[in-house]
């Protein structure tokens, strides 16, 4: 079994900056891409932000030049880093992981519950 678990959300204004973290705990042989999404209320969930295990990055033009994702493999985590938040910012952000069972097995996608990002204005 995989966990999932993201944090560091919060309230901030509006010019303000947070860090998120994902954490994966279990058992399994790799983590592929690990990415970050959000929903904001009455709105479908969009990708902001993916790394792939080879370092490769992808954003959402909406977030370009303001967030940050990386990882560190060591801990299974990914981070994303957001500066100059705006108040369309306002979501909940989801964590998910592409994670192998076994050498033999594809990636298996699994999600966290979310965390809360709220920026005022």
């Amino acid at each position: 079994q995989v966990h999932v678990v993201e944090s560091g959300g919060g309230l901030v204004q509006a010019g303000g900056s947070l860090r998120l973290s994902c954490a994966a705990s279990g058992s399994f042989f790799s983590i592929n891409a690990m990415g970050w999404y959000r929903q904001a209320p009455g709105k479908q969930r969009e990708l902001v932000a993916v790394i792939t295990s080879a370092g490769s990055t992808n954003y959402a033009n909406s977030v370009k030049g303001r967030f940050t994702i990386s990882r560190d493999d060591a801990k299974n985590t990914a981070y994303l880093e957001m500066i100059s938040l705006k108040p369309e910012d306002t979501a909940v952000y989801y964590c998910n992981t592409d994670v192998r069972p076994s050498s033999w097995q594809a990636a298996v996608r699994y999600w966290g519950q979310g965390t809360q990002v709220t920026v005022s204005s």
